[in-house]
């Protein structure tokens, strides 16, 4: 196996490497069938992997590039470790309101960016390819490729090893994709595998995609000094969230410096002094030219499915990735898929939920559903955007009747104290009932509010029961108990209020 790309040539990056692709690694000698073996070694394949090993199946793990795949190297974790410095450097600017004098001394890019890649270094031990072998699992580090039904050719630095299976699983991922603009392809453009290895702060930064990963970027990249401009041909960003959160998230994003082109369709794109030149068309009309230093396409992700031999052995896929049904098996029922390779929204936790139905239908008995998962998501922008369930235009599409509560964050004493009260509960109610169906949170941790939710919608917990629960004052939290109380006064109707004046008189 070819050594892979180092990130960024410093000493966290080349850790990170020995740890997920290490040089020196000799694959295993193939001890006999495999009760399942595992093609990708991002969160689907190692969760997969650890957790049927765990439980005494035989199995083999392959990678053909770096262990813990697009979330530890190239998402969730470098990104967020990017947000946290930006929110610092936000944090750190005067604010009269608060009293703050802000930093004496411009911030140092290249500083966040180093510590953002010794956090993932360390913790790139979790997804290691020693620690996988010390949990039972045969990792095999180079390329798989079905040549049949029943087994899986890998090629790696060490020659050819042909690994025979009971069941296989794809675990392969996603990877960025472009949209077709005309020289986009000489430009060098980034993309979430590339815009991490970045040292120096760009001074003018052009990101094509107003979706999360553009919207979480941008806002960071404004944060932390650029000048930011960001493209969709869409009139709105965040496309999929309610349009009241998206509304606020724009209002942010402009706020903190990013100039927002809208509706606008980019025509060419060219190379123009070390830096690349946008002409583009606006809601109007009119062409307009943009230059930037760097340039960051995020704009959507393809299936990776090419050179696995899928049609071998009966795999189908399409531009949406591989076909599978409700229990993950592929068109070849001794084939499964999950996580990003497949249709399914392209979440890490998604992924985990996924491996947990793989491991129970490929091993026992296929009882495990992927159709029924409730599967939140949350944008990390500030606010943040976070949702569970159905949203209301899912509920108009499937004639369900509902009834919306809504609490805003300026009723919560704590996000009044710490000054981000810009945000909002909304709870989503089977109509007549309490039964959640549904739940956009929009503020500041937005991600972790939405847990009680997710939790509400997938049992089945009736809003109601927030109504006793005792909850730390003052915390953002309570906002779930304002929800509920709320909601129970519209069972107070005239008739209880009729009934209970009687009593009072009765009991004078």
């Amino acid at each position: 196996m070819t050594r892979p790309e180092l990130l960024a040539e410093d000493r966290h990056d080349r850790a990170l490497v020995d740890r997920v692709a290490p040089a020196d690694w000799t694959n295993p000698e193939p001890p006999g069938r495999y009760h399942l073996v595992v093609i990708g070694a991002g969160t689907a394949g190692l969760v997969t992997a650890i957790a049927a090993a765990g439980l005494g199946a035989r199995v083999a793990l392959i990678e053909r590039r770096l262990m813990g795949g697009d979330c530890l190297n190239f998402g969730c974790v470098p990104s967020k470790g990017m947000i946290a410095a930006a929110r610092r450097w936000s944090a750190g600017r005067a604010d009269a309101g608060f009293g703050a004098p802000g930093a004496e001394r411009p911030g140092d890019f290249a500083v966040g960016m180093k510590r953002m890649r010794r956090i993932r270094a360390e913790i790139s031990r979790d997804d290691s390819a020693e620690r996988f072998r010390d949990a039972g699992v045969d990792v095999y580090l180079g390329e798989g490729r079905f040549v049949s039904d029943r087994a899986v050719a890998v090629t790696g630095s060490a020659g050819d090893r042909e690994l025979r299976f009971r069941r296989a699983v794809i675990a392969t991922g996603a990877r960025p994709q472009a949209p077709p603009i005309a020289g986009l392809e000489r430009c060098g453009y980034l993309t979430n595998e590339t815009v991490f290895a970045l040292t120096e702060r760009p001074e003018r930064l052009a990101v094509i995609g107003a979706g999360p990963i553009g919207c979480e970027l941008s806002q960071a990249f404004a944060r932390l000094g650029s000048r930011v401009t960001t493209f969709d041909v869409l009139p709105g960003i965040l496309p999929r969230e309610d349009p009241d959160a998206a509304a606020l998230v724009e209002r942010a994003l402009r706020r903190d410096g990013v100039e927002l082109a809208l509706d606008a369709r980019i025509e060419e794109a060219a190379p123009e002094s070390g830096g690349v030149r946008l002409v583009w068309v606006d809601g109007e009309g009119e062409k307009r030219e943009t230059v930037c230093d760097e340039l960051l396409v995020a704009v959507g992700r393809a299936p990776n499915v090419e050179g696995l031999g899928l049609e071998q052995v009966g795999v189908r896929s399409d531009a949406g990735g591989i076909q599978v049904d409700a229990k993950l098996r592929t068109t070849n029922t001794r084939i499964f898929a999950a996580g990003d390779v497949t249709p399914a929204p392209n979440f890490t936790h998604l992924a985990d939920a996924h491996a947990a139905v793989v491991v129970q239908n490929a091993l026992f008995f296929p009882s495990a559903r992927a159709d029924r998962l409730v599967v939140p998501r949350c944008t990390y922008t500030t606010p943040e955007v976070a949702h569970a369930g159905l949203d209301r235009r899912e509920a108009e599409e499937r004639g369900i009747a509902l009834d919306v509560i809504d609490v805003s964050l300026e009723e919560n004493h704590r996000a009044l104290l710490d000054g981000e009260e810009e945000g909002f509960l909304r709870v989503l109610l089977k109509q007549g009932s309490d039964r959640v169906l549904g739940a956009t949170v929009v503020g500041a941790g937005a991600g972790d509010l939405i847990a009680p939710l997710a939790l509400a919608v997938t049992h089945g917990v009736g809003l109601s029961r927030f109504t006793s629960t005792i909850l730390p004052y003052p915390t953002r939290a309570e906002v779930l108990k304002k929800a509920a109380n709320q909601w129970r006064r519209t069972r107070f109707t005239p008739r209880a209020q009729r009934l209970l004046a009687r009593w009072f008189r009765l009991t004078s």
